[in-house]
């Protein structure tokens, strides 16, 4: 498997580009938004998914561990292909679209592009449980006063995929607002829009 790939962009194309190391090239797919900023002879580090399959091998890159993580989430989903799930990850930062799928918000995933109204549905109905239960079974390894109040806040985005640093700071923002009283699953959407603003 290759997690990561660090070298010098070759060559870049409209859905992907080259990233050589030591001589050899790695055609790397990746979202417009990172091809954008990806300049020949610049340097670039990418996390990436190496696909497998009997027909085809590829390689998508991501420039967070978070946005390779809700890849993976995605290509769990019924009828969700890595073109798909590419879109979808490059359309908005990984903590707007756990939002959306734990609101339920249908009109943020219609407004991608390839995704149409029974997909969007089918997204939202097999990830909701799985970002709410990431979320949850974190915070039930958080040991009760074992610290401050934004524990099991923490827990939760840290099982989501955010760094410690980033759940942190987003658990402080969410329990400095009216969710601060809320349920756990409040907190955490509080959080997860804090890092959407970010």
């Amino acid at each position: 498997m290759i997690a990561s790939l660090e070298g010098t962009v070759g060559a870049v194309a409209f859905d992907s580009l080259v990233i050589e190391i030591g001589g050899i090239g790695y055609r790397v797919f990746a979202a417009p938004a990172v091809l954008a900023t990806a300049t020949p002879g610049g340097r670039l580090k990418l996390h990436t998914f190496h696909l497998v399959r009997e027909d085809v091998q590829a390689l998508y890159g991501f420039r967070t561990v978070d946005e390779l993580g809700f890849f993976t989430l995605l290509l769990t989903v019924t009828g969700v292909g890595p073109k798909v799930a590419l879109a979808i990850v490059g359309s908005r930062p990984p903590a707007e679209l756990q939002l959306a799928i734990m609101q339920q918000d249908q009109a943020m995933l219609v407004a991608i592009p390839g995704i149409g109204k029974r997909l969007a549905e089918r997204i939202i109905f097999e990830l909701k449980e799985k970002v709410a239960a990431a979320g949850i079974a974190a915070a039930g390894t958080v040991v009760v006063g074992g610290g401050s109040g934004d524990g099991d806040v923490v827990a939760a985005l840290q099982a989501l995929g955010y760094s410690l640093a980033e759940a942190r700071e987003a658990a402080r923002a969410a329990l400095a607002g009216p969710a601060a009283t809320g349920s756990l699953e409040d907190r955490v959407k509080a959080a997860l829009r804090a890092l959407a603003r970010d």
